[in-house]
């Protein structure tokens, strides 16, 4: 790590903090919540947020077969429609294209979430991409066991 970051910004620290609350107290299931945050983490490359967020949803009985198979969520039968519906838009909300959020996307979202659910999950997508930024930009590294 370069430096701590929530040391010497404490006020910015604080602000991350509070916005990752507000997430945390969403009606998504925490399951699904700490999947959306791991897949994220892939695909921004964030090490240690992926070790962290691996941990956390194994602790709500999370299989490690779902875990490992995550970056293949569409090659497979283990997630539910509603779960690979917010994975897609995961992905879509993180590599923004210049079309944003795909229709189809955007439906099958709604298939199974409120609209208000649909805020929440992109919350929590920009949650935990803000956080792989720190991760990554801070070279944050996860703590071997």
């Amino acid at each position: 790590m370069k430096f701590n970051h929530s040391t010497v910004n404490p006020e910015a620290y604080q602000t991350m903090l509070k916005f990752h609350q507000f997430t945390e107290g969403t009606a998504i299931e925490p399951k699904l919540r700490e999947l959306i945050k791991i897949r994220v983490s892939q695909i921004n490359g964030c090490a240690f947020c992926i070790d962290m967020h691996a941990r956390d949803v194994r602790k709500h009985g999370e299989s490690e077969q779902r875990i490992v198979l995550l970056n293949a969520w569409r090659e497979t039968t283990l997630y539910s429609e509603a779960e690979k519906a917010a994975l897609a838009l995961a992905e879509c909300a993180t590599v923004l294209s210049s079309h944003g959020v795909p229709d189809q996307v955007y439906e099958q979202v709604l298939e199974h979430f409120s609209e208000k659910e649909f805020v929440d999950l992109l919350m929590i997508i920009n949650d935990i991409n803000s956080w792989n930024r720190f991760g990554v930009s801070l070279h944050l590294q996860p703590e071997p066991r």
